[in-house]
């Protein structure tokens, strides 16, 4: 974890520097394209209205790069923690242990920053080869708030079902391994992919999963992931929350 933060804070000065001692054209806040540009672009791709976009346009990079790494991204993240909260305060378990919370992995739980780095924030082509070389490291960090919101959720007795699209036969234990050097521990199942269920997209993938979680008996108050395929599909859960992800999409 000290790693993690030091390079983050190494990140943010080389990005904030960067910034600082040119025009600023790539910061959101002055008005002018291609900043406002770009700040409308993060909201259609949030909002879904931008759909199957393979990658960040070339003039983003810079925005995207400060909003991961100069503070915006946490707040986000940590405002969108506060109203799950805020949602779990007016549950009342029955206490049957059939209580259950969907969390995706990637960049949900932990978090590929350090990666897309390398990318260009995701504006080069998505690498499966070059992203399950990173995932084999198994040095994904923890995003914080999720962290103690999952820690919160076992505490209280929800079963906690972590649903990712990783291939399980080449990828299972370096992400047992990632989660459980994160914090990521006690949850009741970790589900990934296999060789039946390889070749469908995120969305029929995950909603087939969700509906043989429904069919053991399990109630899904929550659900959360950074993609619209995580969300999207029946038994979806009692409510759904989206992370945000300028980085990349999945279908």
């Amino acid at each position: 974890m000290e790693g993690y933060k030091r390079m983050k804070l190494l990140l943010i000065f080389l990005t904030v520097s960067s910034v600082a001692t040119s025009a600023s054209p790539w910061l959101p806040m002055d008005g002018n394209y291609p900043g406002s540009y770009c700040l409308s672009w993060r909201l259609a791709i949030e909002t879904n209205n931008v759909r199957a976009w393979r990658t960040v346009p070339i003039q983003c990079m810079r925005y995207v790069e400060v909003y991961m790494l100069a503070g915006q991204y946490d707040r986000d993240v940590q405002l969108i923690v506060e109203q799950i909260r805020v949602y779990l305060s007016q549950i009342v378990l029955p206490g049957d242990g059939m209580d259950a919370w969907i969390f995706d992995v990637d960049d949900t739980c932990v978090s590929n920053v350090f990666y897309y780095r390398l990318k260009r924030y995701g504006c080069d082509p998505y690498d499966p080869t070059g992203f399950r070389t990173w995932a084999m490291k198994g040095e994904s960090p923890a995003i914080q708030p999720v962290l103690e919101l999952f820690n919160e959720l076992i505490e209280t007795g929800f079963k906690v079902i972590l649903v990712t699209g990783r291939d399980e036969e080449t990828l299972g234990q370096a992400t047992q391994e990632n989660l459980h050097n994160q914090g990521f521990t006690g949850y009741e199942r970790l589900i990934m992919r296999t060789p039946e269920n390889k070749k469908h997209s995120a969305t029929i993938y995950k909603t087939t999963i969700r509906k043989q979680v429904v069919e053991e008996g399990y109630r899904i108050w929550g659900n959360v992931g950074d993609q619209w395929s995580d969300l999207q599909g029946e038994y979806s859960g009692n409510r759904t929350f989206k992370l945000p992800n300028p980085m990349y999409f999945v279908p």
